[in-house]
């Protein structure tokens, strides 16, 4: 990767991923894009900027050719909770947008990354140790668009080439930005509650498992399958990765070893509550551990330590 187009830019992992790979491949070198300019923003403030609707074909092409981008990192999508609100405009960002990534990927001859997502599965998926090939019938909006998605990554890859790649992200936790819209959003929301008010009420109701990921391992993983051998990778698209699983009250506990007063209750949402149900418990990244090297560095207990500490630097909470 030479020259990087990112879309999304301004969302919860191209914000941190922008700052990421221009740490790594030059600030110049990685172009970030959104629907909305945010002024002092570090991911528009520190290297070159474009306003883009993804929707707008000729637009993402143009500015793909003005920057001589090779790589193409396509992040732009409404997530889970607000797929389901809106549907329709789900469709158009997540279907229409991708589409329009791949012809200017195809077109441009560029490298191609999109995330998909643990919503490509759905109930009748092996729940436990969900295998990397098995049953995907979602139910859900941003499920459907995310299976669509590696089918037709697959697609330009076996019928034009273009080299595509992808992995299934588990719920992503950060200190940087604020949650947008997921299903998992409850593993950030409770962090901030915690050191603010030494309470939280969640979402999710206690019992339900979901895999999760520190965003540290997500940007190293978007990085280190972009950068891996092409001739290793079987699966391309939809890797199946993960760093741990746990549910409402174990985040809780590990919390509790840090603010030694903080409780959480329950006030379930039951239009994310039945997505999570509909999620696996737990994943098996055997595939991407073989095929590139995949792996991580944060499970629950330094994952909570290290949020802790930034986001009571962030929040000025002593």
């Amino acid at each position: 990767m030479k020259k990087i187009l990112v879309t999304g830019a301004l969302g919860q992992i191209g914000s941190e991923l922008v700052m990421h790979m221009r740490s790594i491949y030059g600030n110049d070198n990685v172009i970030a894009t959104d629907i909305r300019r945010i002024d002092g923003n570090v991911a528009v403030e520190s290297g070159p900027f474009e306003i883009l609707d993804v929707k707008d074909a000729k637009r993402m092409a143009e500015i793909a050719k003005q920057y001589n981008a090779d790589t193409i990192i396509h992040l732009a999508a409404l997530l889970s909770a607000v797929a389901e609100a809106k549907p329709v405009l789900a469709w158009d960002i997540n279907m229409g947008g991708l589409f329009n990534a791949l012809e200017v990927a195809r077109e441009l001859n560029c490298a191609f990354f999109t995330p998909s997502s643990i919503g490509a599965f759905g109930p009748s998926t092996p729940s436990v140790n969900t295998p990397q090939d098995t049953i995907q019938r979602p139910q859900t909006m941003y499920g459907v668009t995310k299976v669509s998605g590696e089918l037709l990554c697959d697609y330009y890859f076996k019928k034009f080439g273009v080299d595509t790649r992808g992995v299934r992200f588990p719920g992503l936790i950060s200190y940087e930005t604020l949650p947008g819209g997921g299903t998992t959003d409850y593993a950030v929301d409770i962090y901030y509650e915690a050191l603010k008010n030494h309470k939280y009420s969640s979402f999710i109701k206690q019992g339900t498992y979901m895999d999760m990921m520190y965003m540290p391992d997500a940007l190293n993983a978007i990085v280190t399958l972009m950068e891996a051998d092409p001739s290793k990778l079987v699966h391309r698209n939809a890797f199946n990765i993960t760093a741990m699983s746990f549910e409402p009250s174990q985040i809780a506990a590990e919390i509790k070893k840090h603010i030694k007063d903080f409780e959480i209750s329950y006030n379930v949402d039951p239009v994310r509550q039945a997505i999570a149900d509909s999620w696996p418990d737990s994943i098996d990244c055997t595939a991407a551990r073989q095929e590139w090297g995949f792996s991580s560095k944060y499970d629950l207990a330094s994952m909570t330590t290290d949020m802790l500490n930034k986001l009571s630097g962030k929040l000025n909470i002593k």
